[in-house]
């Protein structure tokens, strides 16, 4: 049988169109409507309590439909949450933002801080030490006296040689008898590396009200975007986080819109414990190769609690204070809290932590210890600034005393805009990498 061409079109059967085509398939995301769902995401992911994955949908819905903009198509039957996990945004777990939804939030955030910031406000940054010209460029220049030989470039160097021996009309042959004009290095950049760790005050009181949110809400927020603008644009620098109240947690930062606040019921974890934060913060800064190292804290209340180390220490307080509340974190309900709160609380087993609080003061036990550990942290060459999240007068001038002992420096926060605040400190307190070519 012979075989059929391949362009043999006799045998084929034609139908007739009917005309109707099928129904078209929504249209995709505009990027305003994106940024409004990401927005969404925001909010509820930094609520104290934050909705699970399958409330999502309909808290989104109600949102998108209170938009003037939206088309009736996405609020009609849409599936955000589905459409959002397409996209490679929310993922099924307790904690739904992913790396993908938590940078380009971050990327929003600081957006709109930078836009508000005054471009004469900065400059070239100040910093405690020059770097050291770690970073070789591919560009060259002339060689300097003094300068350390193991950045001269050998083929730059032999061929200024060359040229200078071919110009004086003299034979080039090797061995190559150099001349001191003849070297050429490898242009460096100084590299000026920065730890800060931000210890965040997650006691009770940081629910507190500030302007339309909260305190607690003002500075998640404002750790999204400094961590967002590290991740960009000086990503040599490190930024930490921690987390506490009685007690302190390094917290993961892309966990930073996930972290709530202790109460009452959080087994005496509600407290204000400065030396705690402090503690861990100078044993992660001493890990840390940085010429420049700093602590931040962010705290909304005086400090209320503090380690007992030793017998003298414990002795000394109940003889002051016969009845003082003296207590030991049970390991069972820490494991069962930093499981549920995914943190990892920096307590010895057997720790034992004094807890005292006094209405607009300070226990001088609690005082004293606190000043002990943060002149630790000088000792290791680690700076401590604070920003005051309140208020009260008291708080803000006990913070302002500490400062002064530290020689560190106070910012007072009273309204929603600690985010800018924090960008800037960062920026004025950070010069990165420069030449003598490169200005910022």
């Amino acid at each position: 049988m012979p075989a059929m061409s391949m362009h043999d079109t006799k045998n084929l059967v034609y139908f007739a169109s009917s005309g109707k085509k099928d129904r078209p398939t929504k249209e995709p995301l505009s990027g305003k409507q994106l940024s409004q769902l990401l927005e969404i995401l925001a909010k509820q992911a930094m609520k104290e309590r934050t909705p699970v994955l399958g409330d999502l949908e309909s808290i989104i819905s109600d949102s998108m439909k209170s938009q003037p903009d939206c088309p009736d198509q996405y609020t009609s039957d849409s599936n955000f949450t589905k459409m959002l996990q397409d996209l490679g945004y929310l993922c099924e777990k307790k904690k739904w933002l992913t790396g993908k939804a938590f940078l380009e939030i971050g990327n929003k955030i600081l957006y709109d801080v930078m836009s508000n910031l005054d471009p004469s406000d900065f400059g070239l940054h100040e910093t405690d030490y020059s770097g050291n010209g770690t970073i070789t460029m591919d560009s060259t220049k002339k060689f300097e006296p003094g300068e350390d030989i193991k950045h001269l470039s050998t083929p730059h160097t032999i061929l200024n040689s060359i040229q200078r021996l071919a110009g004086q009309n003299h034979n080039v042959s090797f061995p190559l008898l150099l001349n001191p004009d003849d070297l050429e290095e490898y242009e460096t950049l100084e590299d000026v590396r920065t730890a800060v760790v931000y210890c965040i005050d997650l006691s009770s009181t940081m629910r507190i009200k500030l302007g339309n949110s909260s305190r607690i809400a003002s500075a998640k927020k404002a750790l999204w975007s400094l961590y967002t603008l590290n991740t960009k644009f000086f990503p040599n620098d490190s930024i930490h986080v921690i987390g506490f109240a009685s007690l302190a947690s390094k917290v993961d930062p892309r966990d930073i819109p996930f972290l709530k606040t202790f109460d009452s019921n959080d087994s005496f974890l509600h407290y204000t414990n400065y030396q705690a934060a402090l503690k861990l913060a100078r044993k992660i800064l001493n890990k840390s190769l940085a010429q420049n190292k700093r602590i931040v804290l962010i705290t909304d209340g005086q400090p209320s609690a503090c380690f007992v180390e030793n017998q003298s220490q414990k002795d000394d307080i109940i003889s002051a204070k016969p009845y003082s509340n003296l207590y030991t974190p049970k390991q069972s309900i820490l494991k069962t809290i930093e499981k549920d709160r995914d943190l990892n609380l920096d307590a010895n087993p057997g720790s034992l932590v004094y807890l005292c609080y006094m209405h607009k003061k300070v226990d001088p036990k609690i005082e004293n210890r606190t000043i002990i550990e943060a002149r630790k942290c000088l000792n290791s060459g680690i700076e401590i600034d604070s920003i005051v999240v309140s208020d009260e007068k008291e708080l803000l001038q006990y913070v302002r005393e500490l400062e002064k002992k530290l020689k560190g420096r106070t910012y007072h926060i009273d309204r929603e805009d600690m985010d800018r605040v924090l960008v800037f400190d960062y920026l004025s307190n950070t010069r990165k990498v420069f030449t003598k070519k490169q200005r910022w």
